[in-house]
């Protein structure tokens, strides 16, 4: 189904982002298995199912990419508004890294298009409402990205080899200075 309105954006040498389409379900839910089963930095029921995953993922108002290194899928992401109504102007987004193409800039360049994308949209800022606390790789990207911690949720994610450890919520603005002022 894929994402429409949305333009593929080079976003380094290796690294290409586009609109998710169909035809990119089955790499978009081996990425998906490979990381929930883990139980390690996503919600979702280590036992979700391929259906339950993609409705996920390409559910109403989501917008999906699929991040390509040689030609090969090897992340994605997922960008809408945060909250319904008068939440509507704060983005959310999620993003899924093969482990294969783990530390090779795939994460940064999945979040970095998904933040121009929110901009282009019209969002004013982006949150990130359940970042796994000992996902420090994640949370150290985050913040090289401008996102800041405002908030911990004690005991939130039940970790399959931590045990009970804490959630964070992200934020950071979309907006110029000069936006923001008016």
């Amino acid at each position: 189904t894929g994402s429409p309105g949305m333009t593929p954006i080079p976003t380094g040498k290796a690294v290409q982002i586009r609109p998710a389409t169909a035809e990119d379900h089955e790499s978009i839910w081996a990425i998906f298995q490979e990381i929930v089963e883990r139980g390690d930095t996503y919600a979702f029921d280590p036992g979700t199912t391929r259906v339950a995953a993609l409705a996920a993922w390409f559910g109403p108002h989501v917008r999906t990419c699929v991040a390509t290194l040689d030609g090969q899928i090897v992340g994605t992401s997922i960008l809408r508004a945060n909250q319904p109504g008068l939440g509507d102007h704060v983005a959310n987004a999620g993003y899924m890294v093969a482990g294969t193409a783990a530390g090779r800039g795939v994460g940064a360049a999945l979040c970095l298009h998904s933040l121009e994308e929110a901009r282009r949209l019209g969002f004013r800022a982006m949150q990130f409402n359940f970042v796994v606390s000992t996902n420090q790789r994640a949370v150290q990207l985050w913040q090289r990205l401008g996102f800041a911690i405002v908030g911990t949720v004690p005991h939130a994610f039940r970790h399959a080899t931590l045990g009970m450890v804490d959630v964070l919520v992200m934020y950071r603005t979309l907006e110029t200075a000069d936006a923001s002022s008016r």
